[in-house]
Formats: C-alpha cells, structure tokens, sequence
C-alpha cells in the first residue's frame, strides 16, 4: 500500500519540493500559511485537503486527527509544530532545515551563513520535536558556498536538493537502515529571524564583513542598505578597490562618484558595483 503523506509547508521552496511530491506519492493533506498561495492553489487543483493558518492549540490537529497520515513531512513551514501533530504519523515525523545542523538553527540560516563568511552550509533532515530543530538527524546533503554566492543563489541550490533529501529518508526507511543521530547540544549555534529592516550596513566594520553583508541579502531580497542625506541607499554588490584615503576620515564616507560610488571603511575602500536608487550625493557626503 502505498505511503500517506502529510506535508507541512510555505513559500516557495515549499511550494517547488510539494510539486515534486504529489507527482510521485500520496499526499492526504497539507497544512500551510494564508500567504503561500501558490500551495493553496496547489491543493485546489489537486483536491487535496489543506489547512492555512496557525496550527496551535489544537486548531489544525482537530482538522487532520481523522485523517490516517504514515509519515509528515516539514518543508519550509512558517510555524514550530506542536505534540498533537508531531504524534499523528504511525512511522515518523521530520523537517528540513537549510543548514548542517547543529549549526545554524533558527530562520534564514542560509542568509546568516553568508554573512558571518562560511564556505560549505547543507540541508538536514531531522525528526521533529518540541524544540526549534533540536531533533535527531537522519541524513543531511553538504552544499559549497563560493566567494560570490548570494542569499537568494543559495535557496535556488536548496531547490534543487530537498527532494532528493526527502526520497533519501524514504528510501532509508523503507529498507529499514533509517539510524538517528543525536545534536550534539555543545556544537550547536542559534541565529533568529531577520527583517528588512535588520540589513542596515555599519560602516564602521571591517570591509570583508560588509561585503558578506551586502551579497547575502542581495536582489531579491530586500537588500542591505545605507542613508545618505536622508535619502535609502540600497545596495546590491561591493568590490574591493584601491582608492586612497585618511586614516582619520569618518568611516561611511564618500571617497568617489565615477564609474561607481567609493566608500571608506576602516581598513580599505570599497566600489558599491550595484545599488538600488537614485541619489542627489557628492563626494564626502557619509552614509549612516
């Protein structure tokens, strides 16, 4: 008898991975949030029963409870699941999570391993517990990250690998060689959500942190940004230059305006390659 599956998911990533899923297996529901329209157009279409919304206290338990599920399956989804549907599955419960745990759990952990300059993040399949990804690992799929990778290049790589991470659980399952690993709680890092308006550049940093800065919250994410007389710079891609400059002239300010805006940091200057807006600047003003 073929597998039923219950699939929690959001956005994007969730809506290309249950695509995927209802080409090939048995989904019975989907739970998921009102924003993701795509999933619930999904649903419609294939007549699927789905829930939008927050799940707590009960709500989207007493609208699956009746519903015999084998295995649950979290995809990108907005909201941490409590013990009623952790519990629904006769074999198992797991999430995705866009980072090698232990490290990086929390949100955006693929933005959060940009900026703080790492070379390798990954996907990890782990069972759902009460905790925010603290379940046992079951398989986990290792992804390079190269000097100029943004953010949103980095989630397209994740589109292509959560299926297969997910046909890997099942394939482990099936055969019986399924094996748990436990965190290693002294390993593990936390980063919490972020904002738009989280992506302020301190100009005060060093010019290799700015730089991660920038490209992980590049276009089309909101983007890092600066003001400057009042007015929002947006910016998209910095590059190292070689333009001189003071020692003691204010970090933040403005070295040059042809080709590019030049930027002094407090250990070089930096060529602003892309940015959002157009501003009235001169040379010397500061970005804050």
């Amino acid at each position: 008898m073929a597998m039923k599956l219950g699939i929690l998911s959001s956005g994007d990533l969730g809506l290309i991975t249950l695509i995927k899923i209802i080409r090939d297996f048995n989904v019975v529901f989907v739970l998921t949030d009102s924003n993701s329209q795509g999933i619930l157009s999904l649903c419609e279409k294939n007549k699927i029963p789905y829930f939008k919304g927050n799940p707590r206290n009960g709500v989207a338990y007493n609208f699956i409870k009746k519903i015999e599920v084998d295995i649950i399956v979290s995809i990108n989804y907005l909201f941490l699941i409590e013990k009623d549907i952790i519990q629904c599955p006769k074999q198992l419960a797991f999430n995705l999570h866009g980072s090698l745990l232990p490290q990086y759990r929390g949100r955006t952990p693929h933005v959060w391993s940009i900026i703080n300059n790492e070379k390798e993040t990954g996907i990890t399949a782990h069972v759902i517990d009460e905790g925010c990804d603290t379940g046992d690992i079951i398989s986990q799929i290792k992804i390079p990250i190269n000097e100029v990778e943004t953010g949103a290049e980095i989630l397209n790589k994740f589109k292509l690998e959560y299926y297969n991470l997910i046909l890997d659980v099942f394939k482990k399952l099936n055969s019986g060689k399924l094996q748990l690993i436990k965190q290693d709680e002294k390993l593990a890092t936390y980063f919490g959500k972020r904002t738009p308006e989280d992506g302020r550049i301190n100009w005060n940093w060093q010019k290799e942190r700015i730089t991660t800065w920038v490209r992980a919250q590049a276009y089309p994410y909101p983007g890092a940004f600066s003001y400057v007389n009042n007015q929002k710079l947006i910016i998209d891609k910095v590059k190292d230059c070689s333009y001189g400059f003071r020692f003691d002239t204010e970090n933040g300010t403005i070295l040059a305006l042809t080709p590019n805006i030049v930027v002094k940091t407090p250990n070089g200057a930096l060529e602003v390659k892309k940015s959002r807006g157009k501003l009235k600047i001169e040379i010397g003003d500061i970005l804050i």
